[in-house]
């Protein structure tokens, strides 16, 4: 890192599969967005052309994948050209750092969208460090188990176990939040030169062995005290699945609502898929059946 380093920024990793998302994600940057932070997009360098045609290069600056992967020393690109996706993703975004001189940032997803205006000291602490975002995420599972959902809380908790385990942490479950995630360039360097290396492996397997960065990283804070802890309660209402939202949709639930209490809403893409483009696009007879599933009250439309 430089002298140049800019203390926070906004970073969204992206695909052509989510331009669409990309671009409502944008609109509501450009509206809310307070302190006018930095905000960045990287996608594979395959996709830019279509990201330039679709959002347009004024208020964000489009970075290619392949350079964040090139930026960290320890990895041979080739070696991970193949890999799942949705992996590969997580290292991407956990190796922003590397890359753009940025002390911390938020790091969002394309199916987000701010609700309200948002400022830089929504993610950092007056004395500089970025918030942590912590939870036990008991409210949820506690949804999960209510609506017989009993499948995926155990699996949760399984993996929040194995990574405490990883740790060596005795004490409770910690869940270190959903987007936007708030990172420290710090905890990122921590985890690399004082527990990866040492092992000998980097973040693309440690992901493999337990997929969520986003634990990796809280545990490693925890572990290294690498900045001191100002936690927080998470920034957006999450709709991680149908059922989520199909019972905070009943309890009379909306967005103008939840801009009351939360900076913003994600529509989670694995289940709201009318945002889809290119070969992300399900088939006719996969959309119908998933909106059969749902209530007969449908999401306000968003594009």
């Amino acid at each position: 890192m430089t002298d140049q380093s800019m203390p926070f920024c906004l970073y969204c990793k992206s695909y052509e599969g989510d331009v669409r998302r990309a671009a409502v994600l944008k609109e509501s940057v450009d509206r809310f967005n307070h302190n006018g932070m930095k905000f960045y997009i990287s996608i594979p360098a395959a996709d830019r052309a279509l990201f330039v045609n679709r959002l347009g290069t004024s208020g964000v600056e489009l970075i290619d994948d392949e350079e964040i992967v090139r930026a960290n020393p320890r990895v041979e690109p080739q070696r991970y050209a193949g890999w799942d996706g949705r992996l590969a993703q997580q290292v991407i975004k956990s190796e922003f750092w590397r890359l753009i001189p940025c002390d911390s940032y938020a790091c969002v997803d394309s199916d987000c969208r701010f609700l309200r205006d948002f400022r830089t000291s929504d993610f950092v602490h007056p004395s500089g460090h970025p918030y942590t975002l912590l939870d036990q995420e008991k409210e949820i599972q506690q949804l999960g188990i209510n609506l017989g959902r009993d499948k995926w809380v155990y699996a949760l908790r399984d993996l929040l176990h194995r990574t405490k385990k990883r740790f060596g942490r005795i004490g409770p479950d910690y869940n270190f939040g959903s987007v936007p995630y708030i990172w420290s360039r710090k905890v990122w360097q921590d985890l690399d030169e004082k527990f990866l290396a040492p092992e000998g492996i980097t973040l693309w397997e440690a992901v493999a062995e337990i997929p969520s960065e986003a634990l990796w990283y809280g545990e490693c804070l925890l572990k290294y005290e690498s900045i001191p802890l100002y936690p927080i309660q998470p920034l957006f209402r999450i709709y991680h699945y149908d059922w989520q939202w199909q019972a905070m949709r009943a309890l009379g639930e909306t967005d103008e609502k939840l801009a009351k209490n939360f900076l913003g809403v994600d529509y989670q893409s694995n289940w709201y898929f009318e945002l889809d483009a290119g070969t992300k696009v399900r088939p006719l007879t996969s959309r119908l059946l998933r909106w059969a599933k749902r209530w007969r009250v449908t999401p306000k439309k968003i594009s």
